[in-house]
């Protein structure tokens, strides 16, 4: 079974535009955005199961330079107009 999350991601200062831009190369990353807030970026992931997510999150996200903190947030429903 599939798992879609929302990654919020605290950056270093004026790492924003680099990671957004590393971020889109995560083949399981359908989305990365800069946004204002607590949080510097959110990204959307499809993963195939709760164990890969977190290896994308561990090994794929939190690792690029610039990442100082990341939030899971696990999609446990989606509105009929999301795909």
């Amino acid at each position: 079974m599939s798992v879609q999350a929302y990654i919020l991601i605290e950056t270093e200062p004026g790492k924003v535009k680099i990671l957004v831009d590393e971020l889109a190369k995560i083949k399981e990353l359908t989305s990365a955005c800069g946004i204002t807030g607590p949080f510097d970026i959110i990204a959307y992931v499809e993963a195939k199961d709760i164990d890969n997510l977190g290896e994308i999150v561990v090994k794929k996200i939190q690792t690029l330079k610039g990442v100082r903190k990341t939030m899971s947030c696990l999609c446990t429903y989606r509105c009929p107009k999301c795909k």
